[in-house]
């Protein structure tokens, strides 16, 4: 079995922390060569101390500074080019892909460039960036195995099946502490109430965003991206359970899915692993206890955020680098108390609707359109809570 060198983009992070339990689980297989994190400097002190890494970076330079003097031995980068440096190493072979966002954009596309597995978990990248990411990809040998849980069910249950072959695919979602809610009470949502999650442990910001189904829009987006696929050919179906990942139909009428009791371990082995698979020590999955297993349309008047989702497919260009920066700022602001759940919303349709939307065809294109609809997403509250 091959032993994969590897650079973790995201390490105190919901899916760096699960990245790190897999690797220690797997010693044989997996090498640690570098890390990735931004701010919490205790968490990723522990880090070096338990896996030693040979190399760290970090978003500041004066933690990194502190760093050095705990670690004199170890290399300690900074900023982007710390990532950019970190995936250029020549022992590296996969990246782990999972600072939010999409400032590890060009880390990424030097990872491709350096012919890496990408073991993705960063779906910003995709959305934002898509048509670049696989132009990229045409001309290397990169590889991207995605992580996230509903991308991997998808990958594996299409498996060495033709792409001819889809009729469609489908992707679950939990529909979040809110699916039974009536939207005329989204107004009164709190902060707390919209990061209890009823199945799911994750990070602040995927939390809210599967609250809004949001993260389930940029899911749709990366699919479209990642498999290639026509808008028709997605869908999505509310599964409040979290046992089924995500369902492939095939045009025989033929459906295959991929189960398992929700753990993001599972979808981060694979994507190392891949096409092989190891032994993973997790729940016994018993349908007999399950008993049932329920599946409901998804709202979209409720949850405008999907039909956002193929308003990006329909437009192209530069729409989901839009999209997704238009909802950081939005989810910000709701998260600090300025605005109210349903007003995300209002707000990400209202910027996508007055935009003239762009082709994307370097970097610097992408990162113009990422501040230009940040500024512009932030006057747009401003001017709302003014009045």
């Amino acid at each position: 079995m091959e032993t994969r060198h590897i650079a973790l983009l995201g390490s105190t992070g919901s899916i760096g922390r699960n990245s790190l339990e897999v690797i220690s689980l797997h010693h044989d297989r997996f090498q640690l060569i570098s890390l990735a994190a931004g701010e919490n400097i205790n968490l990723v002190t522990e880090q070096i101390k338990r896996f030693d890494p040979p190399m760290v970076s970090v978003k500041h330079k004066k933690d990194a500074d502190h760093l050095k003097k705990l670690f004199p031995r170890k290399t300690i980068l900074f900023g982007n080019q710390g990532l950019e440096e970190l995936v250029s190493d020549k022992r590296v072979d996969t990246v782990i892909a999972s600072i939010n966002g999409t400032s590890a954009l060009t880390a990424t596309m030097i990872a491709i460039e350096n012919n890496h597995r990408i073991c993705l978990a960063n779906k910003e990248t995709l959305v934002a960036a898509g048509e670049l990411i696989n132009q990229a990809l045409e001309s290397t040998e990169a590889e991207i195995i995605p992580i996230d849980s509903e991308q991997s069910a998808i990958f594996q249950s299409i498996g060495s099946n033709k792409k001819e072959y889809i009729k469609r695919i489908i992707l679950t979602a939990s529909g979040g502490p809110f699916f039974g809610k009536r939207k005329d009470e989204f107004s009164q949502i709190t902060v707390k109430q919209a990061l209890a999650h009823p199945t799911w442990l994750m990070g602040t910001k995927i939390t809210l965003d599967s609250a809004t189904l949001m993260n389930k829009a940029l899911e749709i987006i990366e699919a479209y991206h990642l498999f290639k696929l026509r808008s028709d050919q997605i869908e999505t179906v509310i599964h409040p359970q979290s046992i089924v990942h995500s369902l492939v139909e095939f045009i025989d009428s033929s459906f295959i899915a991929q189960l398992s009791w929700p753990d993001m371990k599972i979808p981060i082995l694979y994507s190392l692993t891949y096409p092989e698979r190891n032994h993973f020590p997790n729940r016994n999955l018993d349908l007999g206890e399950l008993k049932k297993l329920e599946f409901y349309p998804v709202d979209i008047e409720k949850f405008s955020s999907i039909k956002m989702a193929y308003l990006v497919l329909e437009k192209g260009k530069n729409a989901g680098a839009v999209f997704n920066a238009a909802n950081e700022v939005a989810a910000d602001f709701f998260l600090k108390g300025k605005i109210t759940f349903d007003e995300i919303f209002e707000v990400v349709e209202n910027i996508m609707g007055g935009e003239n939307f762009f082709p994307i065809r370097t970097i610097e294109d992408l990162n113009q359109t990422i501040e230009e609809t940040k500024q512009k997403t932030i006057k747009y509250i401003q001017r709302r809570l003014s009045k």
